[in-house]
């Protein structure tokens, strides 16, 4: 299920809604619990148990973490929860890759697993490690319910595709939360917003970078209006998917972190992923980065642990080495960074400008199913291979999709929200907002219910 469709929308968000307040106190995470694994198990219910043994396995390691005595056996029951849990992801999203590199290596032909991938294993994974990580180094307490491990776990609103929501920052709120009708209205109009920029931006975007790859006349022109629309679709998506989140979590009480501070306006890489996938980058800086020395080593040490992060955060993006060399990618542009100082120099213009084509270009490779692909994307865009500059195709789809350039570009800056603070604060707004917020729901729904089945690009990650 997903939150962009008519039965997560008119079924069964109003009738969990309904229920959780019609229950009070413990009463509220049963009924997250339940209709999480409802939520989960509507498109996969085989793997439901895979989800039911990685819960249980948490809090049985950190119930033996908080009680253990010595350290030896605290660290004991950390390897036990890291190395389960990173084997089950391992087997279940990278054994075929590996398997099959391995294979090209050697020039044996291997058998593949083809285990199917649990949607948001990634996510759900991340949270847990998190969880017996901060109970080990005695952030927090371990948590004695298993019903509310369990809805932290499982929680629908950010189970697929994030944020990672780390136990530390919503511990209390699981035994503890206010309600009030001022939350729930601010929770569903970040719902509603996050509705919108995925059903009408990203997947509009994302229909014009698929005409892009079913056309036979590419030119220059296409090739950058593809680059643009899949760079302002996986920001829609990702995004939109963040705030629906966000204003779910508030509605039931509790409060996520954001998850993206405007990316695009970032004049420098570092600032970039300071902005972008918030919840990602934090985590691997508290449970990797740090860990390993961070910067506080010798140079060649810094250089192996940049990496080394980079690496895995492209891992964890997709098991495919185009995501390898797309964390790379980012690793080497942060080193630059650090190395040469001019850079930093040079005018906002500029490194604004060199930001933007730095994130599209790789953006290109993350899309590419193959470094072949990604070579012809990338050489298109400036021409080489006697592309034209210009065909037919391109002209026409610039002419239809210029004006949702002219919103996708516009949406990614603070203009829209400042647009709509500035209407909320007026006399006219009480009745106006309202108003606007049912027009983008129903223009939504007109969406969904004319169009296709489009899923969230990272329930894929």
């Amino acid at each position: 299920m997903v939150f962009s469709s008519i039965p997560f929308l008119y079924y069964f968000l109003p009738l969990v809604v309904l229920v959780y307040f019609l229950v009070s106190g413990r009463g509220r995470n049963t009924v997250l619990l339940l209709s999480s694994l409802v939520f989960y198990g509507w498109g996969e219910p085989k793997l439901l148990g895979l989800m039911v043994f990685t819960i249980v396995l948490f809090y049985l390691c950190g119930l033996a973490i908080g009680g253990a005595k010595e350290q030896k056996q605290k660290k004991f029951w950390l390897t036990v929860s890291v190395v389960i849990s990173l084997a089950l992801l391992g087997l279940f999203k990278y054994a075929d890759f590996f398997i099959g590199s391995f294979s090209s290596l050697t020039g044996l032909s291997l058998p593949l697993i083809r285990l199917s991938l649990p949607v948001g294993i990634s996510f759900y994974t991340f949270q847990c490690l998190s969880y017996t990580v901060d109970v080990y180094r005695g952030q927090v307490q371990p948590q004695r319910s298993l019903l509310s491990f369990g809805a932290y776990v499982t929680m629908f609103p950010q189970l697929i595709a994030g944020p990672i929501v780390r136990y530390a920052d919503i511990a209390r709120q699981l035994d503890d939360r206010s309600h009030s009708l001022d939350a729930f209205l601010l929770g569903l109009r970040r719902f509603l917003v996050g509705l919108g920029k995925k059903v009408i931006l990203a997947d509009n975007f994302a229909l014009l970078a698929s005409l892009f790859r079913q056309s036979e006349e590419k030119s220059v022109l296409f090739y950058w209006m593809y680059a643009v629309a899949f760079m302002l679709n996986i920001y829609f998506d990702f995004s939109g998917y963040s705030d629906m989140a966000i204003g779910l979590g508030r509605i039931f009480g509790f409060h996520f972190m954001e998850n993206f501070n405007y990316p695009y306006l970032s004049r420098s890489i570092t600032e970039f992923w300071r902005r972008w996938h918030m919840s990602l980058g934090s985590w691997f800086r508290d449970y990797v980065y740090i860990p390993m020395g961070g910067n506080r080593v010798s140079k060649a040490r810094w250089v192996f642990n940049i990496f080394t992060v980079w690496m895995l955060t492209g891992l964890w993006h997709g098991a495919a080495w185009n995501f390898v060399l797309w964390g790379v990618l980012f690793g080497v542009a942060l080193m630059a960074e650090k190395w040469i100082p001019g850079l930093q120099k040079l005018p906002g213009v500029l490194r604004h400008g060199y930001v933007l084509l730095l994130v599209m270009l790789s953006f290109v490779l993350f899309n590419a199913e193959s470094f072949s692909q990604a070579g012809a994307d990338i050489a298109g865009l400036f021409g080489f291979g006697g592309v034209p500059l210009v065909s037919a195709p391109a002209l026409y789809y610039l002419k239809s999709y210029a004006l949702l350039f002219l919103f996708g570009i516009v949406g990614t800056t603070p203009v829209v929200k400042q647009c709509a603070g500035k209407i909320g604060d007026s006399k006219a707004g009480t009745v106006l907002e309202p108003l606007l917020l049912v027009f983008l729901l129903l223009v939504c729904t007109a969406y969904l219910v004319d169009g296709s089945f489009s899923p969230f690009l990272y329930f894929r990650f």
